[in-house]
C-alpha cells in the first residue's frame, strides 16, 4: 500500500477525521457549508435533468458535498467509530430526502413531464448495469486515495464527476413527481450502488493505509460492518445484473428479428424493449410480415425463460434523401 499512499504524503487520522467528520472542529461552519452546497447542487442537478443539459448536470456533480459523509461512513467503519458512522449516515439520508423532494417539486411545474421522462439525462440513469458498478468501485478507490493523500487532492473534482451522487437523486425526484415510480427505482439503484461502492472502497483504502491500526482496532471488531456492506453490495448488484442481461438479450433479439425480416424487402427493426416477461419488437415495414412463430422460436432459443413476444408493426417505408 506504500506506493498508493506513501507515508510522507499520508494524512494523519486526526486530519482525515477533521475533513470527513461534520461534527468535528467548527461544526457550525461545516454543517452550513454542507447544506448550502447540497441545496444548490440539487437545484442545479434538477434544472439540468429537466432541461436535458449535460453541462449543467456536471456542474451539480462538482458542487455536491455528499461524498464527504459517505467517505465518513468508510472512516467510521475502519476505525470502529460507530458514532461517526451513524452521524454520517444521517447526513446522507437527510441529503437524499432534500434532493428527491426538490426534484419532485420541480417536476410539478414542468409543462410536459412525459417529455422529461424520455430525455437523455433521465434514461441514462434509470437502468444501471454492472459496468456502472465497476466504474463506481474504481472511482471510489480514486476518491479514497485522494482524500488519504496530501498531494493528490486536485483529482477530487474528477472523482465527483465520475461517481454521480446528486443527479441520480434528482432523477428519482423528477420521476416520482412525474408519476413514474419504476424509473425512479432504477435511478435510486444507481445512486445506492455508487454509495455502497464508495463506502467499500474507502474502507479498503483506509484499512490498507493503516488508519485502523492508528485507532487501535482489531479486525474482528468490524465483522458486523463487513457483513452489512457485503449484503448491501449484493442487494444493489442483483438489479444491475438483471439490467445487464436484459440489455444483452435485447441486442440478441434485435439480431434475431433482423434475420426474421431478412426476406421481407423494406422491413426493419426500430426498437426492442422489455416489460416484465414480454419482449416488444417494434418493426417498420410493409403490410405483410413473416409468421410470428418463427421469431418466437428464435427468441425462445436465446432467452432462458421463454418470454412472450409482442410485435408492434408500423406499416410504411423509410424515405431517405441523397
Amino acid at each position: 500500500m506504500y506506493a498508493v499512499v506513501p507515508e510522507q504524503q499520508r494524512r494523519s487520522l486526526a486530519e482525515l477525521d477533521e475533513r470527513l467528520n461534520l461534527s468535528a472542529g467548527d461544526r457550525g461552519a461545516k454543517r452550513s457549508a454542507f447544506w448550502v452546497m447540497l441545496t444548490l447542487s440539487a437545484v442545479i442537478a434538477v434544472a439540468g435533468v429537466v432541461g436535458d443539459s449535460t453541462a449543467t448536470v456536471i456542474g451539480a456533480m462538482i458542487v455536491a458535498p455528499l461524498s464527504t459523509p459517505i467517505l465518513g461512513i468508510g472512516l467510521g467503519v475502519t476505525t470502529g467509530n460507530g458514532r461517526l458512522v451513524g452521524q454520517s449516515l444521517l447526513y446522507v439520508l437527510a441529503g437524499i430526502c432534500l434532493v428527491v423532494v426538490l426534484g419532485a417539486v420541480f417536476a410539478q411545474v414542468v409543462p410536459n413531464p412525459t417529455s422529461v421522462l424520455t430525455n437523455s439525462q433521465v434514461l441514462g440513469r434509470t437502468s444501471p448495469r454492472l459496468m456502472d458498478l465497476a466504474a463506481a468501485l474504481a472511482t471510489g478507490l480514486a476518491g479514497a486515495i485522494a482524500i488519504a493523500r496530501k498531494d493528490v487532492g486536485d483529482v477530487l473534482p474528477g472523482v465527483a464527476i465520475a461517481i454521480s451522487l446528486v443527479p441520480p437523486l434528482a432523477v428519482v425526484g423528477v420521476c416520482l413527481g412525474s408519476g413514474a415510480p419504476a424509473l425512479a427505482a432504477g435511478a435510486f439503484v444507481l445512486f445506492a450502488s455508487n454509495v455502497v461502492a464508495m463506502v467499500i472502497t474507502a474502507t479498503v483504502v483506509f484499512i490498507a493505509a493503516g488508519y485502523a491500526s492508528d485507532a487501535g482496532l482489531v479486525t474482528r471488531s468490524r465483522r458486523r460492518a463487513y457483513a452489512v456492506l457485503a449484503v448491501a453490495l449484493i442487494v444493489v448488484t442483483v438489479p444491475m445484473l438483471l439490467n445487464s442481461l436484459t440489455s444483452l438479450w435485447a441486442r440478441q433479439i434485435a439480431v434475431a428479428a433482423d434475420e426474421w425480416l431478412a426476406e421481407t424487402p423494406g422491413a426493419s427493426v426500430t426498437d426492442v424493449t422489455w416489460q416484465g416477461r414480454t419482449a416488444t419488437v417494434t418493426v417498420l415495414g410493409p403490410q405483410t410480415l413473416p409468421p410470428l412463430d418463427e421469431l418466437e422460436r428464435s427468441i425462445d432459443a436465446l432467452v432462458p425463460w421463454n418470454p412472450d413476444v409482442e410485435v408492434v408493426h408500423t406499416v410504411g417505408i423509410r424515405i431517405g434523401t441523397k
